[in-house]
Formats: structure tokens, sequence, C-alpha cells
């Protein structure tokens, strides 16, 4: 596992070891990696920073040799070539968590795979690049290193424990302060996301199966609704928030910013449809299961309560969320 302690990559790695699989990180350090793993410390944007990894051996004195590698990286993607290259003939898969911000947008409502996805992208490219180009970049990557072994898990919209981007904690958080809630746009809008356990799962068995190539990798559209995601927030911590459902037009001439002020929440239009409305039948034919969304709201809040309220946040994401001023403004209006 390239990563591995944090959100995406702990979830692989937990799932792994539930497995019984024997497990090896390779990460930089900043957070431990779940118990039962064996560690490689090493930084992927330092010079000579594979150096770790290139010289785990085996106990016989050879290569080790490992039946998947899982990489969740989202920066340059040189990184990835560089990784992918150095373990190409020492590991049998790699599977890349790449993203489906990879399609030319906008992406219509029901692209599949074969979709354009974004001109310009490199495996050589470094950190100056788009969130889209980086993660194109790192497709490319990995199958210039491993081929017909290379699994593209283009992922949507993830939810679930250990998320450090902030869009399910905030609004778990938000409504269990209880009392008047803006709830955006209206309730029976569907959205479409990705438990990262089932990610995680999928990931794995796919791997096992000797699948290659892209995957859209996201829950079916209508899987749940906006309504569906808050009223299990409500239910999920037993506050006694009131969702005010509030037109999209009111919204954005009050210059709130969807998906970002108001998480996993997009209005009708290009992005919504890029975002909520990608064809996933390729997945579900391989066997994608996706749980209800009340375990995954669920199962975030406890974990949330386990680490006492703060979710961790990634450094390099804006935080998630709107003000409480701005909330107050418009539900008084």
């Amino acid at each position: 596992m390239l990563g591995g302690t944090q959100f995406v990559g702990r979830a692989v790695t937990e799932a792994a070891l539930a497995r019984g699989w024997q497990v090896t990180v390779f990460h930089r350090g900043h957070h431990a990696p779940p118990p039962g793993t064996a560690e490689i410390l090493g930084d992927r944007t330092a010079g000579n920073g594979l150096a770790a990894l290139a010289a785990a051996g085996a106990p016989d004195g050879g290569d080790p040799t490992w039946d998947l590698v899982v990489d969740t990286w989202s920066g340059a993607p040189s990184a990835v070539r560089d990784a992918a290259r150095l373990l190409s003939t020492r590991a049998a898969r790699y599977t890349y968590i790449s993203s489906r911000s990879v399609y030319d947008y906008p992406a219509p409502a029901g692209l599949t795979e074969d979709g354009p996805v974004v001109t310009g992208a490199s495996p050589d490219a470094g950190a100056d690049q788009s969130y889209a180009l980086a993660k194109r970049g790192g497709e490319l990557a990995a199958q210039d290193a491993f081929g017909d072994r290379a699994l593209l898990a283009r992922a949507g919209l993830i939810l679930g424990p250990w998320e450090n981007i902030g869009r399910l904690p905030w609004w778990l958080n938000r409504i269990a302060r209880g009392g008047p809630v803006l709830a955006p746009g209206t309730p029976d809008t569907d959205i479409q996301y990705i438990d990262v356990r089932d990610l995680a799962d999928w990931v794995l068995d796919a791997a096992e199966r000797g699948l290659h190539g892209p995957y859209n990798l996201v829950s079916r559209p209508g899987h749940t609704t906006m309504g569906g995601l808050l009223d299990a927030c409500v239910r999920t911590t037993g506050s006694d928030a009131r969702l005010r459902w509030t037109p999209a037009e009111k919204i954005l001439a009050a210059g709130v910013e969807p998906w970002t002020e108001l998480p996993v929440w997009l209005p009708p239009g290009e992005l919504y449809d890029t975002l909520h409305q990608g064809d996933v039948g390729r997945a579900l034919a391989e066997g994608l299961r996706c749980r209800p969304v009340e375990e995954t709201v669920a199962d975030t809040w406890a974990w949330l309560r386990e680490i006492g309220g703060e979710a961790p946040q990634r450094a390099d994401r804006p935080a998630a969320g709107l003000a409480p001023e701005t909330e107050a403004k418009l539900l008084a209006d």
C-alpha cells in the first residue's frame, strides 16, 4: 500500500488486513499505519525518496514480490511514474485510485468509461497540475509501467469513516448542533457517492479477479437523495435539527458556493450531471455493492465521536462548510 494511513488508503489497508492479507505500508511517517502492517518509510516527493522501498529485501535476500500495489496519489504524476516503474517487476498488479475528474468537462449525464478524457496530461508532469491533469497523468504512469496489469478506479464523491476532506463530518456536526438547518435545493435531488469501505472491498476483489483498465467507481445515480442523506444525519445524531429546504436560486444569489460551502450538494446543471449522474454499469456488473446511506452516516458519526468530534483535515484541501452567520442570514430572509 502506497500511503495507507489516511481515508482511502487506510480503508484499503484495513480491508486487506481483515481478509488476512499481509500488508506493507510505504508512507512518510506523518501518521501511524494500522496495526498489523509492515512499514517502510519514504517520501515520494523527495530526491531518492523511494530508496527504502527499492532496498526492501525478502528474507532470502532477493527482491520481494507483492501480489498487488494500491496507490492513492493525487499529486505530481511523476511520483506515480517512479513508483510504478520501480515496482513493475516486483508486483503482479497495480491499482491506481483515480477520479472521474479525468473526464473532459463537462461530462454529460450517463457518461461511461469510454468518454473523452482531459488532454495535456503526462506521466512525467510535476506538481504544477490541476487535479484532473494530475489524476490522468497518474493513470498514464500506471498503465505505462503495468499495461494490462493496471486497474484504474475512477472514484466519484467518497464518504465514510476516516474522511479527511470534511464533507459528511461537517453535515453531521452541523445537524448535531440542532435548530433550523439550511438544507439546499429539494430533498428529492439524487446524489451519487461511494462509501470508502465499498470502494476498498471492490478494488481488492477486482485485483484478485485480474480486472484492468478504467472503472467508474461510485454508486448508481439515485442510490440516495440529498434528503435521504440529511434525514439520516438527523436520525443518527438524535438532534432536534429542523431541515429548512431552500431553493437553489436563493442560495446561489447569496453567493454561497455549492459543493464547498454546502458539501455534496450541487444545483441542476453541467457540474451536477458530471458529479452525480455518471454511468457505473461496468463496476456494478463486476460486483460493486454499495451499502445503504444510513450505514455510512451512522458509522461516520460513531467514528467522529470516537475521535472527539473533530475530523482530520487534509492540508491541501480547503475546509468545507457554511459559515454560521451566512446560514443565519439565509434562514432569516
